[in-house]
């Protein structure tokens, strides 16, 4: 990888990581829900002029949408609002690829190799450790399991991406955008029975530079210069090149979160860490130790 490639990949994973951070800015502006439905609103209305419309059938942009979009993000924005905090969401958020293994296998009936089966143990362990440090930390248990089902929408995304290729259509920042226009009905439904219509009219006409900065930089600079930059730096390098970059998001979030949130994570946590990162590592590296010998 050039150097200018890998400060793409380096800036791509700062954007990423610090994308914790400005959530949790986010949350403290407006409820979860709102703060999803305008999210993926600005999302469609921005990247609408630059993408074109996909030619992926439509039933495909709702699965999409329900899955990657608004399960991942509704679940996520949820979790941080009932105590998970930032930069422990940036790593239980990773534990997707794990869960993208468990569905490939009883959705997609692909085959799981050995070194990934340790790989999900690994990380389970870690994540079981860190679920159960939690007392000595502002993390709830709710929060904790809120994340992790996030992941799981996440890994359901995955999944569907990868069915959509299946089937012979493209999954790409196309469809991430256009998908964007069904994304904000379910939240705003949400919003509706969850908080109530005055809530809903105060998030809008309150509407801040606070928030409008943060919606810019989820829509604009997390998800469309993230993803794009990053599908640029797939079709010139190899998966097992650009993928492990993807690790760092973590150790951004993490730290970013200390730095600018004041959050501590415990000891017995960050044996949990490192555990999940270890598990993480052995999925992402462990196919190129096994072709090297």
């Amino acid at each position: 990888m050039t150097p200018k490639d890998l400060l793409l990949g380096i800036a791509i994973i700062f954007a990423w990581g610090f994308n914790f951070v400005v959530i949790r800015w986010g949350l403290d502006e407006m409820s979860p829900m709102m703060l999803g439905g305008m999210r993926f609103l600005v999302l469609a209305f921005v990247g609408s002029f630059f993408f074109a419309r996909p030619k992926t059938p439509f039933k495909w942009w709702v699965i999409y949408a329900l899955s990657l979009n608004f399960g991942q993000f509704a679940l996520l924005f949820s979790a941080m609002t009932f105590g998970m905090p930032a930069g422990l969401a940036s790593l239980v958020l990773q534990s997707q690829a794990i869960f993208t293994l468990i569905f490939s296998v009883l959705l997609l009936k692909e085959y799981v190799r050995p070194y990934q089966i340790l790989a999900i143990g690994i990380a389970s362990a870690g994540l079981a450790v860190i679920g159960a440090g939690g007392e000595d930390t502002t993390m709830t248990a709710l929060g904790f399991a809120l994340t992790l089902a996030a992941a799981s929408s996440w890994a359901l995304g995955n999944i569907t991406t990868k069915a959509i290729i299946q089937k012979g259509y493209e999954a790409n920042l196309s469809l991430i955008v256009w998908s964007c226009w069904i994304t904000p009905l379910p939240f705003f439904i949400c919003a509706y029975f969850i908080d109530g219509i005055d809530v809903m009219w105060a998030d809008i006409v309150n509407i801040n530079l606070k928030v409008v900065a943060t919606l810019v930089y989820l829509s604009v600079i997390a998800t469309l210069a993230g993803y794009g930059l990053w599908s640029h730096l797939m079709s010139r390098y190899s998966a097992g090149t650009v993928a492990p970059l993807s690790l760092g998001v973590p150790v951004v979030g993490l730290t970013s979160s200390a730095l600018l949130l004041g959050e501590q994570v415990s000891y017995q946590q960050w044996i949990g860490i490192l555990i999940v990162l270890t598990g993480l590592m052995l999925n992402t590296f462990g196919g190129a130790l096994r072709r090297k010998r």
